[in-house]
């Protein structure tokens, strides 16, 4: 019997996965690297080496088990250097009957294969059955319902796991602990040093690789230090559970100026990868609250993100696409801020999630929303460009689970079918919750004026922008209610202060933050390209 193909993408690094299971013995293994994915945006350097690293490390791990690998390098000659063409060479080289893959993690290369569908060399598709929910179990879910509200999703999925359930109730008769999860931090608080991985000379050969032909992205690749293995990430896994989970609940809404990752876990980028299943992530924790080394509020936060949103943004993406793509209910216009790639501002807040982004490829979920996010939501950014930038910014970021954050969670260009309200906060927010404010020449407690902190001044003048479509929102009743109290002169003084300040605010469509008007790579004609 002709034998298959079995093409294995950068994001399905799994010995479970779907077409790796009762793998034939004549079947071909095809990982490849390929310019197109590292190019479609300009993806961080880290982000391009953890792939490529992971991806030859796993590589070698089906050839140790016996299986027949080829493994597509970037620099080979013959690289047709785009996954399908790719794909398709490769098995008319081993003289293979069809090509087997698990579904991808961007709709993007689920068209173009669904695009091969009468092509002589078939395609058939698997589903990827690594999620606790399938698309189409979600799609059942969200069938009549006139709100997809995660909380009711994330109860369901508590149900049918069992995981932090007691008799058929919430552990600690609660479903949901998140008030109890925004503290800010103390001062002399002391966070554990993350694990160090060292670099074998497969994952020194990526780093040599990617400066070559990915050197000119945003991004730097000093201090690399990503699990590249399973045996890495299991590494990391074991520190969070023991070191980090336990405070991870309390302060997992801080930020602070020196720490970027604090008691976050960094494992979003392995669990998207392969190398760690959401499973094990979720038992993991329940086991340390089992066991009374983890306090219930961390415990279910953590699955909350896993079991809950993870899972859930994967089905709206699924279910939405390709539509979804260009959601925009605010009319959101403007180009994304140039300090978004040169980390050149003097909102300290700003300029230090900018600059751990470019050093470490990460940012955690707070400073992601209500730092950029909430920025560029105030500036009028539009989707599409900061859709971009996150996709092409930080290590963990794939377009399933970047996408529905970006347009529902961030710029509420989704219209609400996500979040009941927009995440817009005024500088009293960055104030309350980080040590960025008095290293900062701007006053958070200061609207207008020279030292004013501009999220002040940007916070009202876009809700004043938006009240026709938010001011009938229940839950934002209260702030337009003190809207509707500041007297004309006090409302006008604020618009001038916000307008010029957009006015003179640098914008850019280009990589590395060239200013409109200079040479440059430009987004805008990069997705004309590719579209």
């Amino acid at each position: 019997m002709p034998h298959p193909l079995v093409l294995v993408l950068g994001d399905q690094l799994s010995l479970e996965l779907a077409s790796l299971r009762d793998l034939p013995d004549d079947a071909v293994v095809a990982l490849c690297e390929v310019s197109a994915e590292g190019t479609y945006v300009p993806h961080h350097p880290q982000k391009i080496a953890l792939i490529l690293a992971a991806m030859r490390h796993f590589a070698a791990q089906l050839r140790k088990r016996g299986a027949r690998v080829h493994y597509s390098a970037l620099d080979d000659p013959d690289n047709a250097q785009a996954l399908v063409p790719e794909a398709e060479r490769l098995a008319v080289l081993y003289g293979c009957a069809e090509i087997l893959v698990v579904r991808p993690g961007e709709w993007r290369l689920w068209h173009d294969i669904q695009a091969r569908a009468e092509a002589a060399l078939p395609w058939r598709m698997l589903e990827d059955d690594r999620f606790f929910t399938s698309p189409e179990d979600f799609a059942a879910w969200a069938h009549g319902r006139k709100s997809l509200r995660l909380e009711y999703f994330y109860r369901e999925r508590r149900r049918d796991t069992g995981l932090l359930m007691e008799d058929g109730a919430p552990a600690g008769g609660k479903w949901n602990y998140d008030h109890d999860n925004r503290q800010p931090l103390p001062a002399d608080l002391a966070v554990p040093e993350l694990p160090r991985h060292g670099r074998d000379a497969t994952t020194e050969a990526v780093l040599a690789l990617v400066a070559r032909h990915f050197g000119d992205h945003f991004g730097s690749l000093e201090g690399f230090h990503w699990p590249v293995t399973r045996r890495q990430a299991l590494v990391d896994l074991r520190h969070f559970l023991e070191h980090l989970l336990p405070d991870f609940g309390r302060y997992q809404d801080a930020i602070s100026d020196d720490e970027p990752y604090l008691f976050h876990s960094r494992l979003s980028a392995s669990l998207n990868l392969g190398l760690l299943s959401p499973r094990e992530l979720c038992e993991g924790a329940e086991r340390e609250y089992l066991e009374g080394r983890a306090p219930l509020n961390a415990v279910e936060g953590f699955i909350r993100q896993i079991l809950g949103w993870r899972e859930y943004v994967r089905g709206l993406y699924w279910t939405r696409m390709p539509d979804y793509k260009h959601a925009n209910a605010l009319g959101a216009s403007q180009a994304l801020p140039a300090c978004y790639w040169s980390g050149d501002t003097e909102l300290r807040c700003l300029q230090r999630a900018i600059e751990m982004t470019r050093d470490n490829a990460y940012a955690h979920h707070i400073q992601r929303l209500m730092v950029t996010g909430n920025f560029a939501l105030l500036c009028d950014v539009a989707p599409e460009a900061l859709g971009d930038w996150y996709l092409a910014v930080y290590a963990d970021a794939c377009e399933w689970v970047e996408l529905p954050n970006v347009l529902g969670m961030v710029l509420h260009a989704d219209g609400g079918l996500m979040g009941s309200k927009p995440y817009c906060a005024s500088g009293k927010y960055i104030d309350r919750m980080s040590d960025h404010c008095h290293q900062c020449r701007f006053d958070p407690k200061q609207v207008t004026g020279e030292g004013a902190c501009p999220l002040n001044s940007l916070y009202w003048h876009f809700l004043e922008r938006h009240a026709e479509t938010l001011s009938a929102n229940p839950r934002m009743k209260l702030i337009y209610g003190s809207l509707a109290r500041m007297n004309e002169q006090k409302r006008a003084d604020i618009r001038d202060q916000a307008e010029r300040f957009l006015a003179n605010l640098p914008r850019t469509t280009a990589w590395h933050g060239e200013a409109e008007g200079q040479r440059g790579v430009h987004l805008a004609g990069y997705r004309e390209e590719t579209s």
